[in-house]
């Protein structure tokens, strides 16, 4: 809004271990003290883990295992593979740091079974370092700069079980009014380049694939005009803001709000509609304007 290799992460662990297979993916899941759940999963999903655990997979495709360690009540330790898809901003209490305020679908948070209590949770830690008390850009620093996979820690949101219930009703009710659509979907992606006088084009795209990488995959759009982008972008990095584009159509809301730190990427290069394409998961349908 959020780019693998196989991983494995072991560590000796006293109690029993229950493991199932779910289609595709698995994941790792412990709660410290009780008792112990293990699980693959698929490199692009998300979490993570911390026993011996391994994946085997069609060849020629890469596998991960992860783990998730709840440490505390309050504190929730994930493995998470980039692109996240975290819209964070940045702390209005004073205290520093960002909150989680959105998990899109597509990126590696969303496959997290705990992706529902990240939101309005805090990032602690970014691969051990404290971030708790960084401003905005330090912690989206420290998260760009980490390799893929890499460790984050959230301190929870104390919430009662009464405002919980309230929460997942309000929820119940507002889902329906924006479509929702799987990993994996097909998609219609409609790209115009007025700046090019290239005829619009029309592709189909996977819901959870970059939408950088899709765009670069057909030759006849050109993502990077002129030769100052495309000597001089980021890979993907989500540094340069060159590979910005106006999403023209959102396909009725699915693809959300843009995170503060692509507005501060972007800046006087496009307006309040324009998305950095490297850090966006395909959602759903859309037509997308070059810059």
């Amino acid at each position: 809004m959020v780019k693998y290799s196989s991983i494995v992460i072991a560590a000796a662990w006293a109690q029993p271990t229950l493991s199932f297979v779910m289609p595709q993916k698995a994941i790792t899941h412990n709660t410290v003290g009780t008792s112990a759940l293990s699980i693959a999963a698929e490199s692009y999903a998300s979490l993570t883990t911390s026993r011996t655990t391994q994946t085997s997979r069609p060849h020629g495709t890469a596998s991960t295992v992860l783990f998730m360690s709840t440490t505390t009540e309050s504190t929730l330790s994930l493995t998470l593979e980039k692109p996240l898809g975290l819209i964070l901003e940045e702390s209005e209490d004073g205290s520093g740091g960002v909150i989680v305020t959105q998990v899109n679908e597509g990126g590696s948070a969303f496959e997290s079974p705990s992706a529902e209590q990240l939101i309005q949770s805090k990032i602690s830690t970014v691969m051990e370092q404290d971030v708790s008390s960084l401003s905005f850009d330090d912690v989206m620093d420290a998260i760009i700069n980490a390799p893929s996979p890499f460790g984050i820690e959230f301190a929870l949101p104390s919430v009662a079980v009464a405002e919980t219930e309230t929460t997942a009703e309000v929820e119940a009710e507002v889902v329906p009014t924006t479509p929702s659509y799987e990993v994996g979907t097909t998609v219609t992606i409609t790209v115009q380049q007025p700046e090019t006088n290239k005829p619009e084009i029309t592709l189909n795209g996977k819901v959870g694939d970059n939408l950088r990488k899709t765009l670069l995959a057909n030759k006849d759009i050109e993502l990077y005009r002129g030769l100052k982008k495309k000597l001089g972008n980021c890979g993907g990095g989500g540094q340069c803001g060159f590979c910005a584009v106006e999403l023209i159509d959102d396909g009725e809301g699915v693809w959300g709000d843009r995170s503060d730190y692509e507005a501060q990427r972007i800046g006087r290069n496009g307006n309040e509609k324009c998305r950095l394409a490297c850090m966006n998961n395909i959602v759903g349908p859309a037509t997308v304007r070059t810059l």
